[in-house]
């Protein structure tokens, strides 16, 4: 069966329909990972997005069981150059096809993915219609309408009760991290498990009090879907938890660390959405390949008036890719340290922290449990 991407610029592209065979919308970017499609598919951030993967052919090793990043698939269509419809791995469990199925996800293969990058890439990320042919007369009779995505994103993803999870095989954890959950991948949880930590995931509206109960020795916030000033309400309370605990930030939690801060964020014309991103540490100089998957971006001018100091830039095009507090223990960077897909150069961006934590645990204790 054969279907249409059409965006809003009005160009339409024709494929083979894979997957659900429903109407879907939404915003229509790229990743230029040649793997990982697996923890694409399963990523919270890619809510609402419909992923075009550059790489031609897409499907060569399956899907399995094991490399879920979240419990199912959150992107609103997937769109590739070529399916493979006979994965060879011993790992797999699916085809592509059967796996956006058994998701009620759609999808369109056959496409000319280096035409349609190339029209993002020239004229912004767009919204688009993946569109069935045999719907496509009546969904377009009167014409496309293109709203603005949904601003409930991480309220859809995110945990909806707490939840805590030890490390396998560790009889007194290390440390217990808690997890703001924007949109989680399960990669940082595994990072942190490898640490010896314990694990408890809030939702993203968790009370200072409320962590305080959970006495934990450090606070993570994690990756999430959309605009990060959709939730520019909860910032104050965000930063009265990184004030009091020793806090790190990653890509939508390094947004929302900028805004309790008093930075400002501001949309790029398509992200970073990859594993192949370089990314240069200004205090050593030394450049990391990196995952990311961002559509969003700390303004570096807005952090002038703050607290906050840049500390990564990306080697591309200079945009802020970490920052650091002044005085306090709190750090995030934009990127993915805990890849899946990607790269696994910044995995030390777990230990770093938990050596933070360790540096202030007096000061910690001063502040949370007061003489």
């Amino acid at each position: 069966m054969k279907g249409k991407l059409v965006l809003e610029n009005g160009a339409v592209f024709e494929g083979k329909l894979i997957g659900d065979t429903k109407v879907t919308y939404g915003e229509v970017v790229f990743n230029t990972g040649m793997t990982g499609y697996q923890e694409v598919l399963t990523d919270p951030s890619y809510a609402g997005q419909i992923v075009i993967m550059t790489y031609p052919l897409i499907g060569n090793y399956g899907i399995n069981v094991d490399d879920h990043e979240s419990y199912r698939s959150h992107v609103a269509g997937f769109i590739i150059g070529e399916m493979c419809p006979t994965p060879s791995n011993f790992r797999s469990s699916f085809t592509v096809d059967e796996y956006l199925k058994s998701q009620g996800v759609v999808g369109l293969s056959d496409i000319d993915t280096r035409q349609l990058v190339r029209m993002i890439r020239e004229n912004g990320t767009m919204k688009g219609y993946i569109i069935p042919n045999s719907q496509y007369g009546v969904v377009t009779v009167n014409g496309l309408d293109y709203p603005e995505l949904p601003k409930d994103l991480v309220a859809r993803v995110t945990r909806k009760n707490r939840a805590t999870f030890e490390p396998a095989n560790v009889k007194n954890p290390t440390h217990h991290i808690v997890i703001y959950d924007f949109g989680q991948k399960q990669n940082m949880v595994r990072a942190l498990h490898a640490l010896g930590c314990k694990v408890t995931i809030v939702p993203y509206f968790t009370t200072l009090d409320e962590v305080m109960k959970l006495n934990p020795d450090g606070i993570l916030f994690s990756n999430g879907p959309g605009d990060p000033m959709d939730l520019v309400d909860i910032t104050p309370e965000l930063r009265k938890v990184a004030e009091a605990y020793p806090t790190m930030g990653i890509c939508y939690g390094h947004q929302m660390l900028g805004l309790a801060f008093g930075a400002k964020t501001t949309k790029l014309r398509y992200g970073h959405r990859g594993s192949n991103h370089p990314v240069k540490d200004l205090r050593t100089g030394k450049v990391y390949i990196t995952s990311q998957n961002h559509g969003y971006i700390v303004e570096p001018d807005s952090l002038a008036a703050t607290d906050m100091v840049v500390t990564h830039i990306n080697v591309n095009d200079g945009t802020v890719e970490g920052i650091q507090h002044k005085s306090l223990p709190i750090f995030s960077v934009q990127y993915h340290p805990e890849a899946c897909p990607g790269p696994k150069d910044s995995l030390y961006f777990f230990q770093d922290f938990i050596m933070t934590i360790n540096e202030h645990k007096e000061r910690t204790r001063e502040l949370v449990c007061p003489k």
